[in-house]
C-alpha cells in the first residue's frame, strides 16, 4: 500500500497542502471551521500519520522537552518528574527525561543530547550547574526554565519554592510544641551554598532558631539526601550521648531514614523525639508516625515551568529577582512533631 502524503489529504479535502498544514500544526494561520473539519475528516478517512522526523528537520523544534533531574529515584524528583509529564502532555508536548546523578559531567551530556535533538525547550533541576553546562546552554541560544533550584552560573528563569520561608515555618512550629532545640539534618559538604534548596532550608533553620534565641553551633549534621544514608546518620544521632529533641531534615527523605533509625533504637516520637521534614512527598502521610513537613504545589510549579519554556518572551530583560517565580510553601502537620 502506497504512503498516505499530505498531498492526498488536501486533494481529498479540497484545499492546499498549506491548510492542512495549519489544522496539523494548529498554526501558524486561523483555518475556517468548516475547511478544519474537512482537513480532519480527510486525515480519519486516508488515516494519514504526519511524519514528525520531517516536520522536526523543517521547523528545526520537535514535540519534545528535555527534563534533566538530580535522581528520579528519589520520591520528590519522581513526583515533579511526573507533574512535568502531565502539563508537557496538556500543550501536546512529550518529555524526555535524563538523570544527572548529582554529576556536572553526566548533567552536560544530557544537556548536549536533549539540545542537539533540537527539543521545544529544557527543563532543568541542576544540583549545581557547572560553567560547562552553562557554556552549553549559551552556546544553543536554549530556551531553558530552571526548576526548584536556581544555580548561580546562569541566569535563566527560574520556577522555585520559597524555601527559606517554608523552612522556618517547620522549624517554628517544633519550638511551639516546647522542645529545648532543634536539630538540623542538612546536605552534603559539596552542597551549594547559593541557589540550592537545602541550602536555604538550613538558613530557615538558623534563622527561626535565631529568633527563638537559641544556639546553633555544633546542631547540624551532614547527611546524603536519600532515606537509606539518612538512615545510618540517624543512627549515630539519635544513640549518641546528646541525643537532640527534635531535628528538623532538609528533605523527606532524611525524615523518612531518621524515623527508621528512631523506631530501631526504640525511641518514641514524637513522645521523646519531634521530626520534621520538606517536601511533602506521598510517602509523608504514610511514615511512622506521619511526617510534618512542608509542602509546596508541585503541579502548578511544573505547569508555570512548561508554560515559559514553551511560550514566546522568555528570555525577559529585567533583574534576577524579576526572573524568579516563587510558589510559597505551607505547613502540613501531622503527628510526628507532637500535634495529635
Amino acid at each position: 500500500m502506497a504512503k498516505v502524503t499530505r498531498d492526498d489529504v488536501a486533494r481529498l479535502a479540497g484545499t492546499s497542502t498549506a491548510v492542512v498544514s495549519y489544522v496539523i500544526n494548529n498554526g501558524p494561520r486561523p483555518v475556517a471551521p468548516a475547511t478544519r473539519e474537512r482537513v480532519l475528516a480527510a486525515i480519519k478517512e486516508l488515516s494519514y500519520r504526519p511524519d514528525r522526523v520531517a516536520q522536526a528537520m523543517a521547523s528545526r523544534r520537535t514535540d519534545l522537552i528535555g527534563l534533566i533531574v538530580p535522581d528520579a529515584r528519589q520520591p520528590f524528583f519522581g513526583e515533579m518528574a511526573h507533574a512535568v509529564e502531565q502539563a508537557a502532555s496538556e500543550r501536546g508536548k512529550m518529555v524526555l527525561v535524563g538523570n544527572s546523578d548529582y554529576i556536572g559531567e553526566r548533567e552536560v551530556h544530557y544537556l548536549r543530547a536533549f539540545l542537539g535533538m533540537r527539543v521545544s525547550g529544557l527543563i532543568l533541576v541542576s544540583h549545581a550547574l557547572n560553567d560547562n553546562a552553562a557554556a552549553e546552554i549559551d552556546a544553543w541560544d536554549a530556551r531553558v526554565v530552571l526548576l526548584h533550584e536556581r544555580p548561580e552560573a546562569i541566569d535563566d528563569v527560574a520556577v522555585v519554592t520559597d524555601d527559606l520561608g517554608g523552612a522556618q515555618l517547620a522549624v517554628r512550629h517544633l519550638l511551639e510544641h516546647g522542645y529545648e532545640y532543634v536539630a538540623c539534618v542538612g546536605g552534603t559538604a559539596d552542597t551549594p551554598s547559593v541557589g540550592d534548596p537545602v541550602s536555604d532550608h538550613v538558613e530557615g533553620w538558623r534563622r527561626a532558631m535565631d529568633e527563638a534565641g537559641i544556639p546553633t553551633e555544633g546542631r547540624l549534621f551532614e547527611a546524603p539526601y536519600n532515606r537509606y544514608d539518612a538512615y545510618k546518620v540517624g543512627l549515630d544521632l539519635l544513640s549518641g550521648p546528646d541525643r537532640p529533641p527534635a531535628v528538623f531534615c532538609s528533605t523527606d527523605d532524611q525524615a523518612i531514614g531518621l524515623l527508621r533509625a528512631a523506631r530501631e533504637l526504640r525511641i518514641d516520637v514524637p513522645g521523646e523525639l519531634g521530626v520534621a521534614g520538606f517536601d511533602d512527598i506521598k510517602e509523608a502521610a504514610l511514615a511512622d508516625p506521619p511526617l510534618t513537613t512542608v509542602a509546596s504545589d508541585r503541579s502548578a510549579m511544573a505547569r508555570s515551568a512548561v508554560d515559559l519554556v514553551l511560550d514566546d518572551g522568555l528570555r525577559v530583560a529585567g533583574s534576577r529577582r524579576e526572573r524568579l517565580k516563587v510558589f510559597p510553601s505551607r505547613l502540613v502537620v501531622r503527628r510526628s512533631c507532637g500535634c495529635e
